[in-house]
């Protein structure tokens, strides 16, 4: 199976993902606070550390995550980071819900963070944006990698 992106999909997935949270922003439908998010979702690696996951309220876990930014943050655990899934393994869950959860557990613990206006959410869907696209140029250059293998294999 081959998976290509065209610069055209990447634009088209970042309008759709831009419109999808604009409409959350704007209340439609049942959103989730950050307490709930967390408590459905959140807490089953948060709550226990699991693999690495800073626990809830550990400052000194969640400080060096913190320094970083809501903005990266918050892009960076939607997108998926070290061993935490995309969206925190709920495919689910709608973005700003996952910011509202981020900020929540970031202010739980230190942080000044509040759930995210939309000045925030378009920084964090940006700063999403930039690291979906490493991602992508990297799985182009391992695939490109790996085809120049297989040639000098046959």
């Amino acid at each position: 199976m081959t998976i290509r992106f065209s610069s055209y999909s990447i634009v088209l997935i970042a309008s759709l993902f831009a419109q999808t949270a604009q409409a959350e922003l704007s209340g439609s439908g049942n959103l989730k606070s950050g307490e709930q998010v967390y408590n459905d979702v959140c807490s089953a690696c948060h709550g226990t550390g699991v693999a690495h996951a800073p626990k809830f309220k550990d400052k000194e876990a969640w400080a060096p995550l913190i320094a970083e930014g809501q903005d990266v943050l918050t892009s960076h655990a939607w997108v998926g980071v070290r061993a935490m899934p995309a969206r925190g393994g709920n495919p689910e869950l709608k973005f700003v819900e996952f910011a509202r959860a981020t900020a929540y557990m970031a202010s739980n613990a230190g942080g000044d963070w509040k759930d995210p206006d939309s000045t925030m959410m378009r920084k964090i869907m940006r700063e999403a944006e930039k690291r979906l696209d490493k991602s992508i140029n990297d799985a182009k250059a391992m695939k490109k990698e790996l085809h120049r293998l297989i040639q000098s294999t046959r």
